[in-house]
């Protein structure tokens, strides 16, 4: 396995080459999953429904088919804003593909025979068909889904130039990207901005970061020239102290991104500069794993809960559960849940880290630090969708606001749902952070952990965990 790196060497990509989106960056995240899953289920659907009508049950050798299929046509292709032409073509191309696979398998394991006739040659037009049909009802019922998720995100664009100006236009007349454009940040006098009477303006560049900070932008494009390196350098920085995703529409040569590659935006290419790793398919996946891990794990360690928290209340005074506020995904506050540990339950703004001998913390909680039993309950933060198993720890909001003004990118590791453990806590910055040095470190590894993330690490760094809550006492 790869280790995660601590810098990306880009190559150059030009803006005008031909990219494939891996994921629409200005999509719903929901309508994202159901476009991954559309063209097999129907696939599937279709197989069962010709199954049932022509030999009324079925059986295991379609089963098992069924698995097969879906497997080979998952993740569905992102084809909702594809003209008619290319959907009907890329439908049938990908279906033939999938279909000769399956005809080849079972001629080649002298299996075909196992499968009625009838029910292939029906399903070779049935599958396509049904994909066809449900990709232009998708079309229909895309605007409301986007709707489910809530507020559209917040977007500006800086430099109001002709890329700029098509980029606004396409956000403008796509109904389901969830994208608001707020508007322009551009230097340039008004006479040499493309379309400045069509389109607001809401300040210059060096305004950009305050903006975006005081308003909650989620999404910032830069449409700016290669002649601007200086200055789109300088634009970064100020940028990381946000959790705002950052996208290059011009073509440019970067070495330090967050989850960078070429993708598209309402058929734009565009260069992603500081994003989340979970997208699309990726943060289904991420997702659904965190569910089904942390529902398992309450269900086995219920019985510990239980005794954790009548320890907790018969050995100090005060609550058995301590409740403190945090910073979440793109810095909103959230309410962690924690084991008392302590003789306080400080939530200020000032709140002092625990250190070594710290005479707040209590005989049994001591032990459950050392052994980070405390953090149990955050696994019900999983279940709400404030938390991910893996991911970078929340640090106290007073930690925060004091850490974001000395740590360059320290804002960027919001980009993600924070974790009840993460790559920082298995490679020895677990515990007391009592100089900036270490604070750096640990920030180093949660952006590591963005640019290199997978399942399999995730499923690493639980292993890693496991094993430091036996031998590990830096935690105090």
């Amino acid at each position: 396995m790869t280790e995660p790196r601590s810098a990306l060497q880009i190559p150059h990509v030009p803006a005008h080459t031909s990219v494939a989106s891996a994921a629409a960056l200005a999509q719903s995240r929901l309508l994202a999953a159901v476009e991954a899953i559309l063209e097999p289920v129907c696939i599937v659907l279709s197989l069962w429904v010709l199954v049932l009508m022509f030999e009324g049950t079925i059986g295991s050798s379609w089963l098992v088919a069924s698995v097969v299929a879906f497997a080979l046509a998952f993740p569905g292709r992102r084809l909702l804003r594809s003209a008619p032409r290319k959907v009907l073509g890329s439908i049938l191309m990908a279906w033939a593909w999938t279909a000769g696979l399956l005809l080849a398998m079972g001629f080649a394991t002298d299996q075909i025979h196992l499968f009625s006739t009838e029910v292939i040659v029906h399903w070779l037009w049935l599958a396509p068909a049904s994909q066809l049909v449900t990709h232009w009802a998708l079309r229909s019922v895309a605007p409301h889904l986007v709707r489910l998720q809530g507020p559209a995100q917040r977007a500006v664009v800086v430099g109001l130039n002709e890329q700029g100006s098509m980029l606004a236009d396409r956000l403008s007349d796509t109904p389901y990207t969830g994208v608001k454009l707020l508007g322009f940040f551009d230097d340039r006098e008004p006479e040499r901005q493309v379309g400045h009477e069509r389109h607001r303006m809401l300040g210059r560049i060096p305004e950009l970061a305050a903006y975006v900070k005081a308003n909650r932008v989620q999404l910032i494009y830069l449409s700016l020239p290669m002649a601007s390196q200086k200055r789109i350098k300088e634009l970064l920085d100020a940028l990381k102290d946000t959790t705002a995703s950052v996208y290059f529409v011009p073509d440019m040569f970067v070495t330090d991104l967050i989850q960078g590659r070429p993708d598209m935006v309402c058929g734009m290419p565009v260069i992603s500069v500081c994003e989340t790793p979970f997208r699309g398919p990726a943060g289904v996946l991420k997702w659904m794993s965190d569910i089904v891990l942390a529902s398992i794990i309450l269900v086995l360690i219920s019985p510990i809960l239980l005794g954790i928290a009548i320890a907790v209340k018969l050995t100090s005074r005060g609550p058995a559960i301590f409740r403190q506020r945090r910073y979440g995904l793109d810095g909103e506050q959230i309410i962690v849940y924690k084991f008392r540990s302590m003789t306080v339950a400080e939530d200020g703004d000032k709140v002092q880290q625990a250190t070594k001998g710290d005479a707040r913390i209590t005989r049994l909680g001591a032990f459950l630090r050392r052994t980070s039993l405390d953090e149990l309950p955050q696994f019900i933060n999983v279940l709400q969708g404030r938390m991910s198993i893996v991911g970078p720890r929340p640090h106290a909001v007073s930690h925060n606001e004091m850490y974001r003004g000395l740590i360059k990118s320290y804002m960027v590791r919001h980009k993600v749902r924070p974790g009840i453990t993460g790559w920082a806590q298995v490679n020895g910055f677990r515990g007391e952070t009592d100089s900036l040095d270490k604070m750096e470190g640990r920030i180093r590894m949660d952006l590591d952990y963005l640019r290199s993330w997978s399942l399999r690490l995730d499923m690493r760094i639980i292993l890693r965990t496991i094993r430091l809550v036996f031998k590990d006492s830096s935690a105090y």
